[in-house]
C-alpha cells in the first residue's frame, strides 16, 4: 500500500488506513443490507443499482464528515480508494445475489412438499452439495426462530462460495484484459464513474463536497422531487411532484393501436441527467429504436397478430424483439473483442515474453497472470459445473455465455450507464432457443436453473453488478491518479471479507427471522423466482422442446443489425445511429427510460447547439448533482422508512 503522503498527494490514495476503513465499511454494510433488504422491506437496491446507493450514500456522507477534519482528514485518493472498494463488494450481499444463490437452492426441497412433481421428477437429481435437504434444516432456513445448524451448511455454503469467489475472478480478469482498451483507447463515456469523481474536491490537505453553485442547484432539485414524492405517500397534504407514475395513456387493448403500448410518464432526474452526459448518439437511438420497436410491434399486430403490449412480446414470432435482442447481445460481445483485437494481440504477446520485458507495468495486474487466472478460475466454474452432473461441453456451454453477458453488460454500463436495463433474452433461453432443451439430460437442466440466480438480467438482480462495478472502480482510480496494483489487491481483499461475512449473515438472518417471514418474501418477487426455477425445471424435463427456428432466425437478424451498425459507424463519422442504443431499446424497461433518453438528448443538442461545448462543460456538474441528489433521497428514505419500521410506526 501507499504511504500516508503518497494518498495525501493525490497520486497514490490506496493508504492502509482507507483501505481498512472500506473493509469495516463493508462489514457493516453486510447486515444493514440485510435488514434493509429482507426484514424492513425499504429497498430492493441498497448495494446495487446505478449508481450503487449503499456505496454512493457512504462516500457522500464520509466527504461531508471529512471536510470538518482538517489535517486529521482523508485525501481526495483515500476517499475514493474507499469507494472503489466498496462499490464492487456492497453488491454481494443483497436479494440478487448471495440470498438468491443461496435461498433458491434450499427452496428446491421446501417447494417440493407444495408441489409433488418436483420430488418424483427431479429432486433426487439435485447435488446433495447444493443444498441441505434435511427438512428440519430447511424448515427453520424458511419460518425462522431457530439457531443455524452449521454442520448441515457448511458443504453447501463452501461450494457455493467456491463457486461465487471463481466468478467474481473470471469477470475480474476479464475486466483488466479491455480495461486499457475501453477506458484509454476507445475513452468509453463512463457516466456513472463521473458522480463520484465530482462528488470529492480536494480541500486543502483533505477532500471534501464540491462547492460550485452548479452541483448544488441539481442535487436539491432532484432530493427535493423525491423527497417530497415519498412524503405525501405518508402525508397525502404534501403535493406528489413526481416526475413518474402517472399515466398519459391508457393501453389498448384490441387493434393495431395496442402496439402503443400505455404510455406512462417516466421522468427521473437521474435518467435525464445519464442520458445527457453520455455521447449524443448514445442517447439518440436508445429512444429511436424503441418507436421503431413500436412501429414493428403496431405492423404486426395489423397483419394479424395476437395484440400485445410491445414490452410483452415474448414469444418469436415476428417482431420478436427480445430475441433480436439477444442476437444483440451475442454481437456486441463479439465486435467488442473484434474492435479490441490488436489490444489483446497485444497483451497476448507481453504475457508470453520473458519475465521483467516491461510493457505491462502500468496495468493493476501483469497480462501473464491475467491469462492465467482467467484460464484457472474458467476452468473452475465448468468443472463445478461437470462435478453438479454436466458433460464437459455442456458445461462450458453454461458458463461461457454467462461471461459473455457479463462482458456486455459491463461495456452496456461503461458507455451508456445503462446498467438497469434487463438483458432480452436469458442465459437459459440463449441455449434452450438453438438446439432445444431435449438434446440436455437431466442433471444438466437442473443445473442450468440452480444458476439462473447468476444470469438473472439487469437491475442488480444478478452478479453481473459486481462486474460492472469493477470496471468502473478501475476507471475511477485512473481519472483519481490512483495506483491500480494495491487498489486491485484491496478489492479482492474486501470481496473475500464480504462473502465471507455475507454468508454468515444471510445464514444467521434466515434462520432467525425465517425467509417467509421477511417482508421480502412478502413482497413476492425473490419467492416468486425461486418458485419460477423449480417450474421451469418440471416443465423443461417433462415437455422437452426442439430448436425455435423462429427465434434462430429474429436473433440471427438482430446480430445482422447490430453489426451493420457498428460496421457503418466505423465507416461514416456523420452516421447517427450506435448499436447499443439498438439493443437497449431491445431489452425490457426501454418502455419507460426512453423518455427520459429524449429529454437527455434534446437538452443536450440545444446545450451544444447554442452554447457549445464550454457551456456543456460547465453543466456536467448539474448533471451530476441531479444524479447524487435522487440517491442520496433513496438512502435517507431508506434509513427513515427502517427506524420507522423497527419501532412499528410504519406498514
Amino acid at each position: 500500500m501507499d504511504g500516508g503522503e503518497g494518498g495525501r498527494a493525490g497520486t497514490g490514495g490506496v493508504t492502509w488506513r482507507s483501505v481498512l476503513l472500506a473493509f469495516l465499511l463493508l462489514i457493516l454494510v453486510a447486515p444493514a443490507a440485510f435488514l434493509g433488504e429482507m426484514v424492513f422491506g425499504t429497498t430492493y437496491m441498497f448495494g446495487s443499482g446505478v449508481p450503487a446507493m449503499a456505496p454512493l450514500a457512504i462516500l457522500f456522507l464520509a466527504a461531508a464528515l471529512n471536510s470538518k477534519l482538517r489535517r486529521a482528514g482523508l485525501s481526495r485518493g483515500e476517499l475514493l480508494t474507499i469507494y472503489g472498494t466498496v462499490l464492487v463488494s456492497a453488491p454481494l450481499v443483497t436479494h440478487g445475489i448471495l440470498i438468491w444463490c443461496l435461498s433458491s437452492q434450499a427452496y428446491m426441497h421446501y417447494g417440493a412438499r407444495s408441489t409433488p412433481e418436483w420430488e418424483r421428477v427431479f429432486l433426487n437429481q439435485i447435488p446433495v452439495w447444493f443444498s441441505p435437504s434435511d427438512t428440519g434444516v430447511i424448515e427453520s432456513y424458511f419460518q425462522g426462530a431457530t439457531a443455524v445448524p452449521w454442520a448441515a451448511w457448511r458443504m453447501p455454503a463452501l461450494a457455493w462460495s467456491s463457486f461465487l469467489l471463481a466468478l467474481f475472478l473470471c469477470t475480474l480478469f476479464l475486466v483488466l484484459l479491455v480495461r486499457r482498451q475501453w477506458i484509454t483507447h476507445e475513452r468509453l463515456s463512463f457516466p456513472i464513474a463521473q458522480v463520484p469523481l465530482e462528488l470529492i474536491r480536494e480541500q486543502g490537505r483533505t477532500a471534501g463536497l464540491p462547492q460550485g453553485w452548479a452541483f448544488w442547484i441539481g442535487f436539491l432539485i432532484s432530493f427535493g422531487i423525491l423527497s417530497l414524492s415519498r412524503l405525501s405517500g405518508l402525508f397525502p397534504a404534501i403535493p406528489d411532484v413526481s416526475l413518474t407514475g402517472q399515466i398519459l395513456m391508457q393501453w389498448q387493448s384490441t387493434g393495431p393501436m395496442a402496439g402503443l403500448g400505455a404510455w406512462e410518464l417516466w421522468l427521473p432526474p437521474a435518467m435525464i441527467a445519464i442520458a445527457y452526459l453520455i455521447p449524443k448518439d448514445l442517447s439518440f437511438s436508445c429512444w429511436f429504436f424503441w418507436l421503431v420497436r413500436i412501429a414493428l410491434t403496431v405492423a404486426a399486430i395489423a397483419a394479424g397478430a395476437t395484440p400485445q403490449r410491445p414490452e410483452e412480446w415474448w414469444d418469436s414470432t415476428f417482431p420478436a424483439a427480445i430475441y433480436q435482442g439477444g442476437g444483440a447481445v451475442l454481437a456486441v460481445a463479439l465486435w467488442t473483442l473484434w474492435v479490441a483485437r490488436r489490444h489483446l494481440a497485444r497483451a497476448a504477446r507481453l504475457a508470453l515474453s520473458r519475465p521483467g520485458a516491461g510493457g505491462d507495468d502500468g496495468e493493476p495486474l501483469a497480462y501473464r497472470w491475467v491469462f492465467l487466472g482467467l484460464v484457472a478460475s474458467f476452468g473452475y466454474l465448468v468443472w463445478f459445473c461437470w462435478a453438479a452432473g454436466c458433460r464437459p461441453i455442456v458445461a462450458a456451454a453454461i458458463i461461457l455465455p454467462i461471461v459473455a453477458y457479463y462482458l456486455v453488460w459491463a461495456r452496456l454500463r461503461a458507455e451508456t450507464g445503462l446498467g438497469f436495463i434487463p438483458f432480452p433474452l436469458t442465459v437459459d433461453s440463449m441455449i434452450v432457443v438453438p438446439f432445444g432443451s431435449a438434446v440436455f439430460h437431466t442433471r444438466e437442466i437442473v443445473t442450468l436453473y440452480s444458476l439462473r440466480w447468476s444470469f438473472f438480467p439487469g437491475f442488480g438482480e444478478s452478479f453481473e453488478v459486481c462486474t460492472g462495478s469493477s470496471l468502473e472502480a478501475f476507471k475511477v482510480a485512473e481519472a483519481g491518479r490512483l495506483r491500480s496494483r494495491p487498489l486491485l489487491a484491496a478489492i479482492v481483499a474486501g470481496f473475500v471479507i464480504s462473502l465471507a461475512v455475507g454468508v454468515a449473515v444471510v445464514l444467521i438472518g434466515e434462520h432467525h427471522y425465517g425467509f417467509l417471514r421477511t417482508r421480502a418474501a412478502w413482497s413476492g418477487w425473490l419467492t416468486g423466482q425461486m418458485r419460477s426455477n423449480g417450474s421451469q425445471i418440471l416443465t423443461t424435463l417433462t415437455t422437452p422442446s426442439r430448436s425455435d427456428t423462429n427465434g434462430v432466425i429474429a436473433m440471427a437478424a438482430g446480430a445482422v443489425v447490430t453489426i451493420a451498425l457498428g460496421l457503418l459507424r466505423l465507416r461514416f463519422w456523420w452516421w447517427p445511429f450506435h448499436p447499443v442504443g439498438y439493443l437497449a431499446a431491445n431489452c425490457w424497461g426501454m418502455h419507460w427510460f426512453s423518455q427520459a433518453f429524449f429529454a437527455g438528448w434534446l437538452f443536450k443538442s440545444l446545450v451544444i447547439r447554442y452554447g457549445g461545448l464550454a457551456l456543456f462543460r460547465r453543466t456536467v456538474p448539474l448533471a451530476i448533482g441531479l444524479i447524487a441528489g435522487d440517491f442520496m433521497s433513496e438512502a435517507a428514505w431508506v434509513l427513515v422508512m427502517s427506524i420507522l419500521r423497527a419501532y412499528g410506526l410504519a406498514g
